[in-house]
């Protein structure tokens, strides 16, 4: 399996970056046909040929979805149905029938799903021409580099850039991508997976640590899951880039929103705006007064929870990120106004709390599980945290604070970006001596810090 934090991806890669340069642009999408195969078929062969049919029946249907066809609506839910009913079926049901999904676990599932679905009405609305060859749609679906964890990709960005992309190859764009992959790499196993240490244990029995330390887990949640998601978002996007091809950004310092409407037009940008574009819009968005508005917003909220998880954990994180952006939307003017200065400051505060606090509750087991957890910060004696660091299942005191400096370095590389400093631009203009400098002090982190052969693969392949 070509699980994204092996070296048999990396081999993959190194193969595929050859092929791809010694094939005329024109053909490379053939390539990339069939590199998709390969990496579909190293994970789960049935779901490869779920996805095949998926993808045969939408490919069959789009086209005759046109408004001047008999039958539109017929085809239209046909196509509807291919696309989401492995989603609906398999996943979804799970949470009426405990177990049902743990029988066939598709890769992707959620993924491929909503992207086919985006195809197929954006054919219908005549956005885009419906494509005649079935391979190339094939292509899009299984596009290996989003399969698992997106970003989602439009069908009229991607394939086009798969014809056209740059027709020789060029090490400074290879320089580039491996430095975005790297950076992605430190924040998979120098922060996201010493941090799962410490929330795993915290999670799993809540009642055996003080308050302190619940606390202390789920906050390290937070930036577990934005190191672990991001991290695979930049190894995404720097192979993206040493192939030619631009990627959806999924996230742009979600940490620095000071309101939740703002962190979702941070935070998984390219799921934000998949919904944004295929429910909330056409439910009627802003367009028919408030009332309508916060109903749209509610249900938009909603949906995405139950695209995250068969779990009542899901609906009701959606619901509250749903909630919470209404309320954002009746505070006076001037509280909604913080652009600046202190009023920004405690934006920034407050909207990471609701962070914390909901996706506390995404990650529980159960909606009592949750409840448990909550309690234990209410109820559990004590506050010491790092003076107890073995209970929380690290080794010493160093990998606390190997810990806390990846997540200080996480948030101050953060923090210049949304300053305007473009750190690989930079490092590129800078001397030789300087650039080879800050490799090798990189390098050293990156095996100080980092924890290898401990991952339990990506977060949000799961969903």
């Amino acid at each position: 399996m070509f699980s994204l934090d092996s070296l048999a991806f990396l081999m993959f890669v190194a193969v595929l970056l050859g092929v791809w340069y010694h094939t005329a642009p024109a053909h490379r999408w053939r390539v990339m046909l069939g590199a998709n195969a390969v990496f579909c078929l190293s994970m789960d062969v049935r779901a490869f040929f779920a996805v095949l049919a998926a993808s045969l029946v939408v490919w069959y249907a789009a086209p005759r979805t046109a408004p001047d066809r008999p039958n539109r609506r017929f085809w239209l839910g046909l196509g509807l149905v291919a696309a989401l009913a492995p989603l609906l079926v398999l996943k979804y049901s799970g949470m009426l029938v405990p177990g049902l999904r743990d029988m066939y676990k598709p890769f992707g599932l959620a993924y491929y799903s909503l992207q086919l679905t985006g195809y197929l009405l954006d054919v219908r609305s005549g956005q885009i021409p419906a494509e005649r060859k079935f391979a190339r749609l094939f292509c899009y679906a299984t596009f290996f580099l989003s399969m698992t964890q997106g970003p989602f990709n439009r069908y009229d960005d991607l394939m086009p850039q798969l014809d056209g992309a740059p027709a020789r190859y060029d090490f400074q764009r290879t320089v580039y991508g491996a430095q975005r992959c790297a950076w992605g790499y430190f924040k998979k196993l120098a922060i996201a997976d010493r941090a799962a240490v410490v929330v795993n244990a915290a999670f799993a029995d809540p009642a055996s640590f003080n308050r302190g330390q619940l606390i202390f887990a789920t906050i390290l949640y937070s930036f577990q899951l934005y190191a672990d998601f991001s991290g695979y978002t930049d190894i995404v996007l720097g192979v993206g880039e040493m192939l030619g091809l631009r990627l959806p950004e999924n996230f742009r310092q979600p940490f620095l929103a000071a309101s939740v409407k703002e962190l979702w037009a941070r935070w998984h940008m390219s799921l934000s705006r998949w919904f944004r574009d295929y429910v909330y819009i056409p439910l009627g968005g802003n367009r028919w007064g408030t009332a309508r508005r916060d109903a749209n917003l509610m249900v938009t909220f909603l949906i995405s929870g139950l695209w995250h998880g068969a779990n009542w954990t899901f609906l009701v994180w959606g619901g509250l990120h749903g909630l919470a952006q209404t309320v954002e939307n009746h505070l006076p003017a001037p509280l909604r106004r913080r652009d600046k200065g202190i009023g920004r400051v405690l934006g920034i505060c407050v909207t990471f709390a609701v962070f914390v606090l909901t996706f506390t509750i995404f990650r529980a087991d159960s909606l009592a599980a949750a409840a448990a957890y909550f309690g234990g910060i209410l109820h559990n004696p004590g506050h010491a945290v790092l003076s107890r660091y073995w209970e929380l299942g690290l080794t010493s005191r160093l990998e606390v604070v190997e810990l806390l400096g990846g997540i200080a370095m996480l948030v101050g590389v953060d923090l210049l970006h949304e300053k305007g400093w473009h750190l690989r631009a930079k490092l590129a203009a800078s001397p030789r001596a300087v650039r080879w400098m800050v490799y090798e002090f990189a390098i050293f982190a990156f095996l100080l810090m980092a924890r290898f052969l401990s991952s339990g693969g990506f977060l949000y392949a799961r969903f």
